[in-house]
C-alpha cells in the first residue's frame, strides 16, 4: 500500500467532480452569462472578481491571479497535497481509493494523521462520556445546565478521565507516533525523563472543527472547581484560530439559506443558540475576529448579526468586529444582551424561546447600537449632556455613506429632541466640510495606475496561447512555425507543457492541462489566459499576423540597439564603423515582415 493513484483514476475523479459545486462549499456563487463569479477566497475584496468555468472547469480571480482546476483550489484552500486533494474528492466521484492507503497513522502525511488522531480521540471521549461511570458526574454536569442527549451527540460533547496518561496508551495502542501527537497538541511530554501525558484529564470535552468537518482541536472544562476552567488546544499546523470559526461545518448551508450568520465569541454561546433553534450561529476561538474569519462570513452571507456579551469588553469587542465585518462588504446588525448575561446564561435564565424573540430577532442596526452606546452613562435631562450627547450622535450620524440612513437618523433624532432637522442637516455639512479639508492637509500623492496597453508583441503571445489551449491544430502549426521562441519566459514555459501535453495524445482540456504545471503561478497565467475573450474561428492572416509579430519582436530590438550605435558611432566621427552599422540595419529592417493586423496598427515595437 502507499500514495501512488493512477493517472486514470486521477483524471477520472477530476472528470466526475464539478468544480462549480465545489467552490460553492467555500464561495457563494452567481451565474453571469457562462461563467460564476464570487468573491475571492484568497484575497480580500469587496466586488467580485473570482471566475469559475463551468465548462472549462476552472477558475481564475482577475484580482489577485489565482487560478488553476478542482484540486488546486481545493489544495491553495485547505493546504492540503496533492494526493490529499484528489483522495478528498474521491468519494464525490464514487471511487474508493480506500486500497490506495487505509493506515493514515502509519504512512500518511503528518497532517492526516494529526486530524485522524484528533476525530478518533473524539469517538473516544465521547464514549467515555456517554457509557462510562467515570464520565457520569460530567454527563449529569451537562444535563444539569440544559444540555439534551441530541444536543451532546450533535456536537459530539465527550469527556477526558481523569487519568495522566488514558489518552496517551490509547492513541500509542492505534499507532500514533506519540512525537508527533505532542506536535498536535494532544499529549505533552515531561522534561524529567522525556515520557508523554495527556494533555486533558477531568475535562468536559468540546471538539473543533475545521470547515470541512474533520477535528482539528478540543477545548476543555473541568468538572466540577479548578483553575484553570478552560484547557485550549494549542495552535498547530492544522488548528489556525484566525482562519477557523466554530460550528461553520455545520451552520454553513443554514447561513446560505437566511444569507445571514449570527456571530457569538464563544462555542457555548452557540451551543446554546442551536438549542434556541438558531442553526446559523458561528463563534471565534476566543479571540477577537480576524481579517479571515470576516472574509469567510462575507462570501457566504450578506449581513451578520454580532451577539457578544453586554459588558463593557464585550461592547468594545462589537464595535471592532463590526467594523471589520462592514470593511469585507458585510451588512452589521447587533444584538443587545443585558449587562452581565452572555447567550449561555440568558438561554438557561429566560429560555430558549425568549432569547431567540428578545435578543436575536430584535437584533438593531450598528448605527442605532451606536447611538445607544453613547447615552450610556449621560443623563439626557441635564441641556449641557443632553447637547454634548446630540453633538456626537451628528458626528456618528455623519460618518455613513448612505444618504437614506442619514435622513432616517436624523429624522430620529430631530423628533427624539425636537430640533429642527435642517439645522441637524447643516451640521451634517460643516462636519463634511471640515474632513474634506483635513484631508487635503494629509492627502499623499498617489502614483497614477499604469492603464498603458500591453505591448503588441505581449498581446500576440496572450492570443496565441488562448488559441493553442483550444485547438490541438492551432498548437501544432504554431510548433512548426516558431517553437518555443515566445518573448515571455511564462509564455515560453507554457507552451513547452503543452506540447508534451498534446504529443502524449491529449485533447485540448485546460483544467487536464494545468495540473501537469509545476507551480500556482504558471497555473494563474494558464487559466487567465484560457479564459480570454477569443474568436472560435481564428483565420489564417490573423494567426500569421500573430506569428509575425512574436517573430520580429526581438528584431526590433535589435533594430533599436543598432540605431543607438549608430548615433554613437556618428558622434565618435566613426564613419567606417557607422557605415557597418548602417548595413546592418538594413538588413534587420528587410526581415521584418510587414504586419497589417490590429496589433501591427497599434504599434509592433510595442
Amino acid at each position: 500500500m502507499g500514495y501512488r493513484i493512477p493517472e486514470e483514476t486521477i483524471e477520472s475523479i477530476r472528470r466526475s467532480v464539478d468544480i462549480v459545486e465545489i467552490v460553492s462549499e467555500y464561495v457563494q456563487l452567481k451565474k453571469q452569462g457562462r461563467n460564476y463569479f464570487g468573491l475571492c477566497p484568497f484575497h480580500g475584496e469587496k466586488t467580485p472578481s473570482f471566475s469559475v468555468s463551468p465548462e472549462k472547469q476552472i477558475y481564475h480571480c482577475f484580482g489577485c491571479g489565482a487560478g488553476g482546476n478542482v484540486f488546486s483550489f481545493l489544495m491553495e484552500m485547505e493546504g492540503l497535497t496533492f494526493i490529499e486533494a484528489v483522495k478528498r474528492l474521491a468519494p464525490k466521484a464514487n471511487i474508493d481509493l480506500s486500497h490506495i492507503d487505509d493506515r493514515p497513522t502509519a504512512n500518511g502525511t503528518e497532517t492526516a494523521a494529526m486530524i485522524a488522531a484528533h476525530n478518533l480521540l473524539k469517538k473516544f471521549y465521547h464514549h467515555l462520556l456517554i457509557h462510562t461511570k467515570e464520565g457520569q458526574v460530567a454527563l449529569d454536569y451537562l444535563l444539569s445546565r440544559g444540555f439534551t442527549r441530541e444536543i451532546i451527540d450533535q456536537f459530539e460533547i465527550g469527556y477526558a478521565l481523569n487519568s495522566w496518561d488514558a489518552a496517551t496508551k490509547f492513541l500509542a495502542s492505534k499507532g500514533f507516533s506519540l512525537q508527533l501527537m505532542e506536535k498536535a497538541g494532544l499529549v505533552s511530554k515531561k522534561e524529567e525523563d522525556g515520557s508523554y501525558f495527556d494533555r486533558f484529564r477531568n475535562r468536559i470535552m468540546f471538539p473543533i472543527h475545521n470547515h470541512q468537518g474533520e477535528t482539528v482541536a478540543f477545548s476543555g472544562r473541568i468538572v466540577g472547581s479548578g483553575e484553570p476552567k478552560y484547557v485550549n488546544s494549542p495552535e498547530t499546523s492544522i488548528f489556525n484560530k484566525r482562519k477557523i470559526l466554530y460550528h461553520f461545518h455545520e451552520a454553513r448551508l443554514h447561513i446560505r439559506q437566511k444569507q445571514q450568520a449570527v456571530l457569538f465569541e464563544g462555542f457555548a454561546d452557540v451551543i446554546a443558540a442551536v438549542r434556541a433553534g438558531i442553526h446559523h450561529a458561528v463563534a471565534t476561538m476566543g479571540t477577537a475576529l480576524s481579517e479571515e474569519q470576516a472574509r469567510t462570513i462575507r462570501r457566504n452571507a450578506e449581513s451578520v448579526i454580532i451577539c457578544y456579551d453586554g459588558d463593557r469588553a464585550g461592547v468594545d469587542a462589537t464595535l471592532r468586529a463590526a467594523e471589520m465585518l462592514a470593511e469585507a462588504g458585510c451588512y452589521v446588525k447587533v444584538a443587545t444582551m443585558p449587562e452581565g448575561l452572555d447567550p449561555d446564561d440568558y438561554v438557561r435564565q429566560y429560555g430558549p424561546e425568549r432569547f431567540k424573540a428578545d435578543v436575536i430577532d430584535a437584533s438593531i442596526s450598528l448605527t442605532a447600537f451606536k447611538l445607544n452606546y453613547l447615552k450610556k452613562g449621560r443623563n439626557l435631562q441635564d441641556e449641557s449632556e443632553r447637547l454634548r450627547y446630540i453633538e456626537d450622535a451628528v458626528k456618528e450620524i455623519s460618518q455613513l455613506n448612505n444618504a437614506i440612513e442619514v435622513d432616517h437618523y436624523l429624522r430620529q433624532l430631530a423628533n427624539e429632541f425636537s430640533i429642527s432637522f435642517d439645522v441637524l442637516r447643516e451640521q451634517i455639512k460643516s462636519y463634511e466640510r471640515t474632513r474634506k479639508k483635513a484631508q487635503k492637509k494629509i492627502e499623499i500623492p498617489r502614483p497614477v495606475a499604469n492603464t498603458k496597453l500591453l505591448p503588441a508583441f505581449h498581446n500576440a503571445e496572450r492570443m496565441l496561447i488562448a488559441h493553442m489551449l483550444r485547438d490541438k491544430e492551432i498548437a501544432l502549426t504554431v510548433q512548426n512555425a516558431i517553437q518555443g521562441a515566445f518573448n515571455i519566459e511564462e509564455h515560453r514555459a507554457i507552451v513547452a507543457y503543452l506540447y508534451a501535453f498534446y504529443e502524449e495524445g491529449n485533447e485540448p482540456d485546460v483544467s487536464s492541462f494545468i495540473e501537469r504545471l509545476p507551480d500556482s503561478h504558471l497555473k494563474g497565467v494558464a487559466t487567465e489566459l484560457s479564459m480570454l475573450l477569443i474568436n472560435e474561428h481564428v483565420s489564417e492572416a490573423e494567426l500569421r499576423d500573430y506569428i509575425q509579430c512574436v517573430l520580429n519582436y526581438p528584431k526590433w530590438q535589435m533594430l533599436k540597439q543598432k540605431e543607438e550605435q549608430l548615433r554613437e558611432a556618428e558622434r565618435q566621427k566613426d564613419y567606417k564603423q557607422a557605415a557597418m552599422i548602417a548595413s546592418e540595419i538594413l538588413m534587420i529592417k528587410k526581415s521584418l515582415h510587414s504586419i497589417s493586423s490590429s496589433f501591427g496598427r497599434r504599434g509592433i515595437d510595442g
